[in-house]
C-alpha cells in the first residue's frame, strides 16, 4: 500500500482544487556535466530572458535556486503496480526545440531516468518515486518525443543468492 500525504488526499477528496499533481524528471548520463532535470509544471517564471519557467524542489539533492526543474510539454504514464512485470513507463515530450532532439540522438548507450510525483504546493515533498530507469528507447518525430523507460527485469537479477554458511553468515550458526 502506498502512503499518501494528508495534502494529496485533501486536493483528490475536494470537489474542486487549485492544486495539482506534477511529474518531476532527472535524466543522468556519464556524458553529462550536470543531470538535466525536467517538471511538468510551469510552476514559477525562472527567467525573463530567456523566458523559462520551472519548478523549485529539494528532490534528488537538487539546490532549488541554482538547480531548478525546467518546464517543458510533457504527458507520461507512470510506471504501473502490475505483479510480475517490469515498472515500464512512457513519456512523450513535445518537440519545441531542435536542441531537445540533438540532446536525445547524441547518447549511444543507456541513460538513467529518475522520476517523481509531487504537489505544485509542496514540491519538495515526494508522493511516489521511481528511482534507476533506464531509458530504453526514444521515438522522434516532427511534433514529439517518445521515450519508453524501464526498470532492469528481475529475470536478470543473479542466482543464486548466497549460500547461507557458517563462513558468510557467522552470526546464523551460534
Amino acid at each position: 500500500m502506498r502512503r499518501v500525504s494528508m495534502n494529496a488526499r485533501l486536493m483528490q477528496d475536494a470537489e474542486a482544487s487549485a492544486d495539482l499533481y506534477v511529474a518531476l524528471f532527472e535524466i543522468n548520463h556519464p556524458s553529462l556535466d550536470v543531470p538535466i532535470r525536467l517538471s511538468t509544471d510551469n510552476t514559477e517564471r525562472l527567467s525573463d530572458d530567456p523566458l523559462y519557467y520551472g519548478t523549485r524542489s529539494t528532490w534528488r539533492g537538487a539546490n532549488p535556486v541554482t538547480e531548478p526543474f525546467l518546464w517543458v510539454v510533457a504527458s507520461t504514464l507512470l510506471p504501473s503496480d502490475e505483479e510480475d512485470t517490469p515498472a515500464a513507463a512512457t513519456i512523450v515530450l513535445d518537440n519545441l526545440d531542435k536542441d531537445m532532439v540533438a540532446i536525445v540522438r547524441s547518447f549511444t548507450d543507456i541513460a538513467t531516468i529518475h522520476m517523481a510525483v509531487v504537489l505544485a504546493s509542496s514540491p519538495s515533498s515526494i508522493e511516489v518515486e521511481y528511482t534507476d530507469l533506464e531509458i530504453l528507447s526514444a521515438d522522434i518525430d516532427a511534433g514529439e518525443i517518445t521515450l519508453s523507460v524501464s526498470r532492469e527485469e528481475i529475470e536478470n537479477e543473479y542466482f543464486p543468492g548466497g549460500r547461507m554458511t557458517k563462513n558468510v553468515f557467522p552470526g546464523l550458526h551460534l
